[in-house]
This record gives C-alpha cells, structure tokens and sequence, in this order.
C-alpha cells in the first residue's frame, strides 16, 4: 500500500456525477403525498427491490418512510449492480422540482459516485 501525497488527494474530486433521471413511478406510490415536503437537494435512499415483478434490477427511491417510485429502467444497471455489492459512495438528491410538469416529470434526482477514501 502507498501513501497519497496531499497534492493527490486534493487532485481527486470528492464525488462525481453518475445519472440525472425523473423518477419512474412518482404518481403510483407515496410521491404525490410527499410532494409538499420535497425540496431541492434533499437526499433520497436507494434501495434494491428484490420483489418487483417488472424489473429483476429495480431499485426503489425512497425520502424517508415514502417511497417515491423507481430508477427508469434504462437507468438503473449500474446503481443495481453497486448496491448489489454494498456499494457504500453514491449521494442520491433531489435535483429539479416542477409542480407544472406532467406528473411522471415533476421530480429529478442526481446520482453522485462520492470519495470512500
């Protein structure tokens, strides 16, 4: 093992974006009763839903005890496979807030890979 200089580790960025998506599913499970208590930049927990008959990688969104709905399929490989091995550096916030858009659109999360060093 070698020692990081102080110069390497400010060289290294403390997170770094992943994915940016809408969540999938917001107006069939708690979104809409939560929507009031979302802001920007709450964060979110990402959780692996072994029990979802649609997708064998969904990973489910949740702010607190609500849970707000899903990764988009063509967005979740990844994360799926970092949870997966208990994958302990992603930052999960809530990006964009638009109470106008079509209900399925009203909320974007940002996914970021964190510095585990």
């Amino acid at each position: 093992m070698t020692l990081q200089t102080e110069q390497e580790k400010k060289s290294r960025p403390e997170k770094e974006h992943l994915c940016h998506f809408d969540i999938a599913g917001f107006t069939y499970y708690d979104g809409p009763e939560a929507f009031e208590k979302l802001k920007i930049g709450t964060i979110l927990q990402l959780k692996i839903d072994t029990d979802n008959k649609f997708d064998a990688r969904a990973v489910a969104i949740y702010f607190n005890e609500f849970k707000l709905g899903f990764i988009p399929r063509n967005e979740n490989r990844i994360i799926f496979k970092l949870l997966k091995v208990k994958f302990t550096g992603l930052e999960t916030r809530i990006q964009r807030i638009d109470p106008c858009a079509h209900p399925e659109n009203q909320v974007g999360v940002i996914v970021h890979l964190k510095s585990t060093i």
